[in-house]
Parts: structure tokens; C-alpha cells; sequence
């Protein structure tokens, strides 16, 4: 299955609510929440209580990806405020099983992200132990940046690799996903499309109905 998960790193806050409510009613099934630290990458960006207060106003996946070092310190933290979701870097993990361990020991799903300079051979030892990966299609710390060409080929591995594997995961890309290169990413083999600018620069509804329309296959 397809599934668009607008980012609200691109969102506007002062209509944040009703921004939320939006995209859900167009067909949007996640929310992704980038928490960023300052240190796994440069900007710093939403905590827990912004998660906590938003989680009281959808029922929607929270799908959070952090962007931070040694997330094993926070999942607990994060699974209790409302994450469904919690996708955390390779890089940035000491110990890459203990985090996995403890996000599904919290009763979440767990995700696993790459830059787009780490080889995808990397996730090979994990592969049969997550939920989700995360290709990051930019560098990840800001939103609005141009899709890198070359993620193609890595959306393709990665699925080559869970294909040879006989595993039914889903994998998610983040990063310059506009209306123009939507349907080229899902033929690569990604099937959960975060986009922030493309959904939330402009009218949310509309161009949430606009990404379902290529997702479910009507365009």
C-alpha cells in the first residue's frame, strides 16, 4: 500500500490544526514529525511537547524520525507522548539492534534511516528486524531541498534487497519528493512518501488530493 505522509516541518504553525486536519481528510494516513537535535544534524527543530500537544488533536499515524544522537535515551519518551512511528539513523545508533529492541519493546514500530552517503549494504544486518526504511532522498537537517538523482538507484537496491529477502517491508523516502517526481520514486520502489513544501506551500487539502490521486494509482 501507498501512503503520504506530509511533513510538518513545512507546516504552518499558527493553522497548524486545522493544516492537520486537511491533509487527513484528503487521504494522508501519517504525519511525519522530524525531531532534530543541532548535533546528529545542524537545525534544531520539534521536542516532545510539541508532539504531546498535537497527539490530542488527530488520531493520525505519528510517524517521528529522529535526527538525533544516541536516540536509545529518548524512545521511551517518545512512544509515551504518542509516536506510532519511530524511525531513528544508523549513523547516529551505538548500537543499532538496542534500539530496535526498544522501540518494539515500547509497542511501537520501529524504523531505520540512511544518509545519502551511507551504502545501503549497511542496513543489510537489520533488515529482517524493522518495520520501515527510511532513504533519505537530501541531507537530512532541512526541508525544501532538491531531490539527489542518485536516490533512484538506492530506492532500488533497497528493495532488491528486501525482494531476494522475501520481506514485506515498507520503505519510505524523504526528501525534494515534488508532483513531478512522485511516480518515478514509487516505480524505484519506495511505497511511504514523505513531502512537506509539495503539500503545505499552498492549499494543504488539494495538494494532499493531488499526491493520493499517483499514490492509489488514478493518475
Amino acid at each position: 500500500m501507498n501512503i503520504l505522509s506530509p511533513s510538518i516541518l513545512a507546516i504552518d504553525f499558527k493553522n497548524m490544526g486545522q493544516l492537520i486536519k486537511d491533509v487527513d481528510r484528503a487521504g494522508a494516513k501519517y504525519l511525519h514529525v522530524d525531531v532534530m537535535d543541532g548535533v546528529f544534524v545542524p537545525s534544531i527543530s520539534f521536542g516532545m511537547p510539541v508532539i504531546k500537544s498535537i497527539r490530542s488533536a488527530t488520531d493520525i499515524v505519528f510517524d517521528v524520525h529522529l535526527m538525533i544522537v544516541d536516540p536509545i535515551r529518548y524512545i521511551r519518551e517518545f512512544a509515551k507522548i504518542g509516536a506510532d512511528i519511530i524511525t531513528f539513523h544508523l549513523e547516529a545508533a551505538k548500537d543499532v539492534k538496542a534500539v530496535i529492541d526498544e522501540i518494539h519493546s515500547a509497542g511501537k514500530k520501529a524504523g531505520l534511516s540512511i544518509k545519502p552517503g551511507t551504502d545501503v549494504k549497511e542496513l543489510i544486518p537489520y533488515l529482517d528486524l524493522v518495520d520501515m526504511i527510511l532513504v533519505m532522498t537530501v541531507e537530512p537537517g532541512f526541508g525544501g531541498q532538491k531531490f539527489i538523482e542518485e536516490s533512484y538507484d538506492r530506492i532500488r537496491s533497497v528493495r532488491k534487497m528486501l525482494d531476494e529477502r522475501g520481506l514485506n517491508i515498507d520503505i519510505q523516502v524523504d526528501g525534494g519528493v515534488t508532483g513531478d517526481n512522485l511516480k518515478s520514486i514509487l516505480d524505484a520502489g519506495a511505497n511511504v512518501i514523505v513531502a512537506g513544501s509539495a503539500i503545505f506551500n499552498g492549499d494543504a487539502f488539494s495538494n494532499t488530493e493531488a499526491f493520493m490521486r499517483v499514490l492509489d494509482g488514478k493518475e
